[in-house]
């Protein structure tokens, strides 16, 4: 079974080509960003900046395109793409008229640095400033504190009642469109959240930094400033302590929204250095679920997350030590699709961790003609128009809004007809004016 994509996580040069060019050229001020951004080239982009590297002239777009056999025109293209489109290398005319390219001289410069040394230091090691740390934490440590960090948020989307979040968190979820909050009541899970669940965790973190990044200027942070941040985390030793000196208070924020996701780990908020971690492999048991024709759910697993994803959609009958029986019902199905789930996504979460590699037909069957169920009716808004005093009237406010493509329904017979908001002003423009020709 396929899940189909909902949840559009780019990857990383998929969202920094949706940054502005003024933004991307600061972001190459920093060594570290030039670096990762390297690192994510394919291959080939790969080769070419290598070769442009220590060459300060432009170079023939005819002779570049002579890097490749014939038979790679098409992966020569991409590259081409790639690297205009982050700001690698820009197209600049030679003598003669000729095109050529050029390799982005800050992004240059700066990715020199990060291979061959130099430049000041991307980040202060605690041990240089403040001496070695008392409560160091090693990489067991670090891991176990990285995961069940990011458990509380998954906890707390599927609504156990003992994970608490902060409210800036909180209200990210709700913006990221993985839970909905409405007046008065508790943030609940969304049809995107429930896929997101279904994610393995360093997809889950990147996609939700994603989101992060999205709002980070509307709430007065500066891009470049996080993003580099970020760039030189993920070159930081694991295991090792850094200073926070020298931060801004932009970066110090930043920092306890990281400490929150389980990124970093701070002792104490005001603690003067912090450890980096890394995503952890997810803790879900594999393999876990037997589905039964009687509608029965037997969750072989301990993990209070599992056992809530399974609540979702169904009803809890027993609890034991290491097992949890369920049953799906109607009732159970139906709730969950008006919370935003969908049958396939049930289907799939019960596809992907059975015991069994088959699910019963009558079980699928049965999910997807519940969810049909509410599907029978679909509801559209619109502006009703009855009362014609004749039946030309009537015709003619029909066609324009036929023509309009805005006639939503039409009853010939009791000359009413329904035309959709969005066209209803110019539908109405149309009747004035053809009523004050009527009255000259």
């Amino acid at each position: 079974m396929k899940l189909r994509v909902q949840l559009q996580c780019k990857n990383l040069h998929e969202y920094l080509r949706e940054l502005s060019p003024e933004l991307l050229d600061r972001l190459y001020n920093h060594p570290a960003t030039c670096l990762a951004v390297y690192r994510e080239l394919p291959s080939l982009a790969k080769n070419y900046v290598m070769r442009m590297l220590f060459v300060d002239q432009p170079l023939p777009q005819a002779a570049v395109a002579l890097w490749v056999k014939k038979d790679s025109q098409k992966d020569h293209d991409e590259c081409v793409s790639v690297l205009a489109g982050l700001r690698l290398w820009h197209s600049q005319q030679l003598q003669g008229g000729l095109q050529g390219y050029i390799l982005n001289p800050v992004f240059k410069d700066n990715l020199r640095i990060a291979l061959l040394g130099g430049g000041k230091a991307w980040a202060d090691e605690g041990g240089s400033s403040l001496g070695p740390d008392r409560h160091a934490r090693d990489i067991e440590s670090l891991d176990k504190y990285a995961m069940e960090r990011w458990e509380v948020i998954l906890h707390f989307m599927v609504g156990s009642p003992s994970a608490a979040v902060s409210q800036d968190l909180a209200q990210l979820l709700v913006q990221a469109g993985l839970m909905k909050s409405e007046a008065g009541e508790a943030p609940y899970i969304t049809s995107a959240g429930f896929q997101f669940l279904l994610l393995d965790t360093a997809s889950q973190l990147w996609y939700f930094t994603l989101q992060y990044l999205k709002s980070a200027q509307s709430r007065g942070m500066d891009l470049v400033e996080i993003l580099s941040f970020l760039f030189q985390l993920s070159f930081s030793t694991l295991g090792r302590d850094y200073s926070v000196e020298g931060m801004s208070e932009s970066l110090l924020t930043f920092l306890q929204h990281l400490r929150e996701f389980g990124l970093v780990f701070q002792r104490k908020r005001k603690s003067r250095r912090y450890y980096p971690t890394r995503p952890c492999p997810g803790t879900g048991d594999a393999g876990f679920i037997v589905v039964e024709t009687n509608y029965r759910i037997y969750a072989y697993t301990n993990s209070e997350l599992q056992i809530a994803l399974v609540a979702l959609f169904s009803e809890m009958l027993y609890r034991f030590p290491n097992l949890v029986v369920a049953h799906v019902t109607r009732e159970s199905v139906q709730q969950a699709i008006a919370n935003g789930i969908t049958a396939q996504q049930v289907l799939f979460h019960l596809y992907v961790n059975p015991v069994t590699p088959v699910l019963p037909p009558t079980i699928t069957d049965q999910i997807r003609l519940w969810e049909l169920e509410r599907d029978r009716l679909q509801f559209t808004e619109g502006v009703l128009y009855n009362q014609f005093l004749s039946q030309t009237d009537f015709e003619m406010l029909r066609d324009r809004a036929q023509g309009l493509g805005c006639l939503i329904w039409q009853d010939v017979a009791h000359r009413v007809m329904v035309v959709t908001n969005e066209g209803h002003s110019e539908v109405k423009r149309f009747w004035k004016r053809q009523r004050s020709h009527t009255k000259h």
